[in-house]
């Protein structure tokens, strides 16, 4: 659906129209507050100065599974890791 029909790789695939009920956890601030930590960060990252710009300026490119690996800290020893981030 949605031109996912040659995309044989099921974990690439999106799921739509599911429903489902999640037991509330409590408040949804500190995740709203990581992804607003997460969207100023990109904005740096770009040089984006509004979230229009960054929209409309920046584009996403896939890299392969190694490259990931290669991206995430690697060569130290982490003392004390974040609380939004796992290298594993």
């Amino acid at each position: 659906r949605y031109f996912q029909e040659p995309e044989m790789n099921v974990d690439k695939l999106v799921p739509e129209g599911v429903e489902g009920r999640v037991p509330y956890k409590g408040s949804a601030l500190r995740v709203i507050e990581q992804l607003m930590g997460g969207v100023r960060a990109s904005m740096g990252y770009t040089g984006c100065s509004s979230v229009e710009e960054l929209r409309t300026r920046t584009q996403f490119v896939e890299i392969t599974a190694a490259g990931i690996r290669e991206s995430h800290v690697h060569d130290v020893q982490i003392v004390k890791e974040a609380p939004n981030y796992r290298a594993e």
